[in-house]
């Protein structure tokens, strides 16, 4: 299997922008059946440009509400992919999928590749929910993600940040608004839970889609050294954590099934300046390998999917 599918101008002349407007319906149809298209051939666009261009696919641009990693707005609509340190690699998943609110679609844009590494690895979701239920019966069907914030305190990113709003009645508010319990703790600590489905029925295809970021949130995610050092600091405060709906701990067998589905879907090209990439959130995984040099890889969002108007996956099979 190739991800993502290539799509490249066959004569020069258009510019970016002009030709993702006769192209597309091409490139909407392509990510529904094949959940990521690279478009490769065009110069570098000047700063602001990639916000026009992704547009042109996406429709109106959404905001980065609720996230679970680092990254600075550089224009309405547009981010910096994930802050994390260069040498860390960031696993496969798909965008907000914790949330009652996600994109349907995404757009990475390469204005600097790295000096080594930094690829975007992609795994098709659909694949993916296969190989998990046929390995492990035992794969949860719902998964409860935990939270501690505080700005500028400890690992994590602090709750102003999260919700994009300092304002703490605001974010009560976002959090009764999208079924997110929470509690303030006496130091100025947020702390929230919200059970989300492992997986959904994508509402275009009808296809079933693993569709959660519990591997990622669990503190093994780091290894073996982190998880015992996060746990040694935090015990059970952790600043991300991931469990079974009713509060119980993922069973390690499990989460090495989804991390081997993970990685046995994994695919990856490596950037080129000017790329273009487009992803269905839904059918398709995204992640970050670790690099070396400078990289510069901005990030837009489109199409918000509610989980209110998505079916969810109560049973495997």
């Amino acid at each position: 299997m190739t991800l993502p599918s290539l799509l490249s101008p066959q004569r020069s002349g258009p510019t970016l922008t002009t030709w993702l407007e006769r192209h597309r319906d091409d490139i909407r149809d392509l990510l529904r059946t094949e959940g990521a298209v690279l478009v490769r051939g065009f110069a570098v666009l000047p700063p602001g440009g990639f916000r026009e261009a992704a547009a042109v696919v996406l429709g109106p641009l959404m905001d980065y509400v609720e996230g679970a990693s680092p990254r600075s707005a550089v224009g309405d609509g547009v981010y910096t992919s994930t802050e994390y340190a260069a040498d860390q690699v960031i696993a496969l998943h798909n965008e907000l999928s914790y949330s009652t609110r996600w994109p349907a679609t995404l757009a990475f844009y390469c204005r600097r590749a790295a000096g080594s590494g930094g690829q975007t690895p992609l795994a098709d979701s659909r694949r993916i929910y296969a190989r998990v239920v046929a390995g492990c019966a035992a794969a949860p069907t719902a998964v409860r993600y935990l939270r501690h914030m505080h700005e500028g305190k400890g690992a994590g990113v602090g709750w102003p940040t999260v919700f994009a709003d300092d304002d703490p009645a605001a974010v009560e508010s976002y959090c009764r608004t999208h079924d997110i319990d929470f509690t303030w703790l006496g130091d100025g600590t947020l702390r929230t839970s919200q059970v989300r489905p492992a997986a959904i029925v994508h509402p275009v295809t009808g296809e079933r889609v693993w569709f959660n970021q519990a591997h990622q949130w669990h503190p093994s995610n780091g290894g073996p050294d982190l998880e015992a050092l996060w746990r040694e600091i935090y015990g059970d405060d952790l600043p991300m954590d991931a469990r079974l709906p009713d509060g119980g701990d993922l069973e390690p067998h499990v989460l090495e099934t989804i991390r081997a589905a993970y990685h046995a879907e994994r695919r990856q090209f490596d950037w080129q300046p000017g790329d273009l990439l487009f992803l269905d959130n839904m059918l398709t995984a995204h992640g970050r390998a670790a690099f070396t040099g400078q990289r510069e890889v901005l990030v837009a969002m489109g199409g918000p999917t509610l989980l209110a108007e998505v079916e969810q996956v109560g049973h495997h099979g």
